[in-house]
């Protein structure tokens, strides 16, 4: 048994450990297959076994990012969770860094007269540098490009790599904080054996 496996045993039991050799299946399976179908494969397994929920709820912490272990041993999460477990999976398959983004963004909900917005993050998969990035979503199951999701407003975007900032620079403190929050994440997913 794993790192992973064996501390998914001690903090949540035996359901734990069936999902996450499910998810070692699932990144093994995925190693040498068609991106899309690897992308297809990632965003639905987690979709179908992860029940959405606010970190409230969860943590009772008004904001917190959990490791894909977390995510996988609670079966529950939000936006955040769903993205960092999806964005890491397609690592794991071998989809390179620079392919792939964090993107935060204002997603509108209700009636489009409304004009509401709620912060959420997707992963987009970028095919090649300059292309429309492919959304991988737990709003909509639908692996999209992003110009046809216009219920989604960029802010910014990160990976292991970088950070992008659309906009002007009011976006810049709330990308560092959320960066502070990604940095602590890789400490932790490191201690769980990522």
């Amino acid at each position: 048994m794993n790192l992973m496996q064996q501390l998914a045993q001690q903090r949540y039991g035996d359901d734990a450990v069936q999902t996450i050799r499910a998810w070692r299946q699932l990144v093994a399976d995925n190693q040498n297959n068609q991106t899309l179908n690897t992308l297809n494969n990632v965003n639905r397994f987690f979709n179908q076994r992860i029940q959405f929920n606010d970190d409230q709820r969860i943590w009772q912490q008004a904001d917190y990012w959990a490791t894909p272990l977390e995510t996988m041993g609670r079966r529950q999460g939000d936006c955040e969770d769903f993205s960092i477990a999806k964005y890491v999976s397609l690592l794991l398959t071998g989809i390179p860094a620079e392919q792939l983004r964090m993107v935060y963004v204002k997603a509108r909900i209700g009636a489009p007269e409304k004009n509401l917005t709620q912060a959420h993050m997707v992963v987009a998969y970028y095919p090649s540098s300059n292309a429309d990035p492919l959304i991988l979503d737990n709003l909509n199951p639908h692996i999209l490009p992003a110009s046809q999701r216009r219920d989604l407003l960029p802010v910014f975007s990160f990976n292991s790599a970088g950070l992008w900032i659309r906009g002007q620079n009011k976006s810049v403190g709330s990308a560092e904080k959320r960066l502070s929050r990604w940095r602590n994440l890789l400490t932790r997913m490191q201690a769980e054996g990522l």
